[in-house]
């Protein structure tokens, strides 16, 4: 196996591990924050119902999606160095989704906060809509690295 004989030596199928287990925490985060989201918009600003949702999203992005992502990140630009990965068509475009999803994240706590405030500039049919862009790229990111098309 050329894998064991890189840098990272016998610690690559541990170091995939982790990677891989971070990635299905980090994607259960992305898909379950927007849902929430969709049950917060029927709430009334203000309202303690209102403010436990608000919570609630608070402990997914700082708990769950924030430490994800950070170790997704460290882990896989770890395993891409170990592999030669920046020279493979493949690896761009996987690169490509999960900066997309760091996009994304982002664009979930900035809501978050408009949330927060009272604002509810999105409607829950888009929400809905946008649920499903995480599962999405998840799919097409584990086509890229298994079948590795280019």
């Amino acid at each position: 196996m050329t894998e064991l004989t890189g840098f990272l030596g016998y610690a690559y199928p541990w170091v995939l591990a982790g990677h891989i287990t971070f990635v299905i925490y980090w994607i259960a985060g992305l898909l379950i924050l927007p849902r929430y989201y969709v049950h917060h918009h029927e709430t009334s600003a203000g309202s303690s119902e209102d403010r436990a949702w608000i919570e609630r999203e608070r402990r997914v992005r700082s708990i769950i999606l924030t430490p994800a992502m950070v170790v997704v990140w460290l882990l896989g630009l770890t395993l891409a160095l170990h592999v030669g990965a920046f020279a493979q068509g493949w690896f761009h475009a996987k690169l490509a989704l999960v900066i997309g999803l760091t996009g994304y994240q982002g664009w979930l706590g900035s809501y978050g906060r408009k949330l927060a405030d009272g604002k509810r500039p999105v409607d829950q049919r888009t929400l809905r809509i946008m649920n499903e862009i995480p599962g999405i790229a998840a799919a097409i990111i584990v086509v890229l690295v298994i079948v590795r098309p280019f």
